[in-house]
């Protein structure tokens, strides 16, 4: 798609860039009612069975996975016309989510504003490594990024990171309105929760709360991690970056089933989003279907998606991603180079 095509886009996704007040209120009615319902109705089950209660937390996991595409639209100003409003359930949505809303909307809208940009990679995003930064790379930072990219570390050990590490604490710049919002948030969780254990009882709270939290937070970072970790991604350096071409190209169709399509708020349609974040997650499918060009989007299933696994190292030269085992001749020879190098010099010396 070239850059004139591209920049048509924003003006035809325009005038989805409208908050329905009345839409919005249906979706906090049908999203945090039925997580609270759900959550009685697991501790309920305890009596009948401990395999009946983690099948309701797994459920109730899907709608705090909702709750946070909430929480995210919020973020944008997008799910609200008023800024205070928007704040307002930010703060409450964050709190069940565990999410710092200040803090997150500072991150994300870096995100936004670097996504795919080889020269600008860092902050609310997924590690990626090109493969010379990672042939070039010292033995330990490799490492550090291949223990980072596997599976078990990123969906297992991630959420707990994100719960209890980067959403906790503030970054050194942040200002009065950011930190004290932080704060805010924490001490909040640590009531909330407090009042539920002494309510339930620590082991109630541990296993539904525990489960529902790390489904919950494994299955948001695979969205966010296949939804820009696809075969041709797009990414360029600063010089050739444009936004909308990350927008569209850098960013994927997760078409999936309309179940798990609501109780991820349309956030598959993952291009529009980056198109344009101002429109609400209510609207993005209906913003898809009006726009023919945005239908040439990459689009990946649920099966297609497991691929991803294996898209370790981008590739700059091929414009696409690797998987560490395409890259292992490169760093044999690197390796034999390297060895000539020094059996030359020693022979120089003596």
């Amino acid at each position: 798609m070239s850059k004139e095509k591209t920049m048509q886009l924003r003006k035809q996704v325009a005038p989805f860039e409208k908050s329905n007040t009345s839409a919005s209120i249906m979706q906090i009615i049908n999203t945090i009612p039925p997580f609270f319902i759900l959550w009685y109705l697991a501790y309920l089950s305890l009596d009948v069975s401990i395999f009946l209660t983690i099948a309701l937390a797994v459920v109730a996991s899907g709608f705090i996975v909702r709750i946070f595409i909430i929480f995210h639209d919020c973020t944008h100003g997008s799910f609200f016309k008023s800024k205070k409003a928007n704040s307002i359930l930010g703060t409450i949505t964050g709190i069940l989510t565990l999410f710092a809303y200040e803090k997150w909307k500072r991150d994300h809208s870096i995100h936004h504003a670097t996504s795919s940009n080889l020269d600008k990679r860092g902050t609310g995003d997924v590690w990626v490594m090109t493969v010379d930064e990672y042939i070039e790379a010292t033995p330990g930072r490799r490492f550090a990024y291949r223990l980072y990219r596997n599976p078990l570390v990123m969906f297992g050990l991630g959420p707990l990171f994100l719960y209890l590490v980067s959403n906790r604490f503030n970054r050194k710049d942040a200002r009065k309105k950011e930190r004290n919002n932080t704060y805010f948030i924490n001490v909040a969780i640590v009531a909330l929760y407090a009042f539920m254990i002494w309510l339930v009882g620590i082991q109630a709270f541990a296993i539904i709360q525990g489960t529902i939290l790390i489904v919950a937070g494994s299955f948001g970072i695979w969205l966010f991690y296949v939804q820009h970790q696809f075969e041709d991604s797009y990414f360029e350096d600063e010089d050739q970056w444009d936004y909308v071409k990350a927008a569209v190209d850098g960013s994927s169709f997760y078409k999936l089933p309309k179940v798990l399509q609501w109780l991820t708020g349309n956030i598959g349609y993952h291009h529009v989003h980056h198109l344009s974040p101002r429109v609400p997650n209510y609207l993005l499918e209906q913003a898809h279907e009006s726009t023919p060009p945005l239908h040439k989007a990459t689009t990946i299933t649920l099966k297609t998606s497991l691929q991803s696994i294996h898209f370790r190292l981008y590739d700059e030269t091929k414009k696409t991603f690797v998987s560490f085992n395409e890259i292992k001749h490169l760093l044999n020879d690197t390796k034999t180079s390297m060895q000539m190098q020094t059996k030359r010099s020693s022979i120089q010396e003596k």
